[in-house]
């Protein structure tokens, strides 16, 4: 099994880093504006905006 890739609030944060509001559906949900943390190693996460939504880690995004 690999590493959890979102979090719930309340959860601790696995590694440091920026994490930012996601949908229902992840990604695939459009969220304006979504909130951002940035947190350290096993900081928890705030509550999100709406009891649906989850954290994400932020990830630069790919160039290929």
């Amino acid at each position: 099994m690999g590493e959890k890739t979102e979090f719930e609030p309340g959860d601790k944060a696995p590694n440091n880093g920026v994490y930012m509001e996601v949908g229902e559906a992840s990604f695939h949900t459009e969220i304006t504006d979504p909130q951002q943390v940035k947190l350290h190693k096993g900081e928890s996460f705030p509550e999100t905006t709406n009891k649906d939504r989850k954290w994400k880690k932020k990830t630069k995004a790919r160039v290929h």
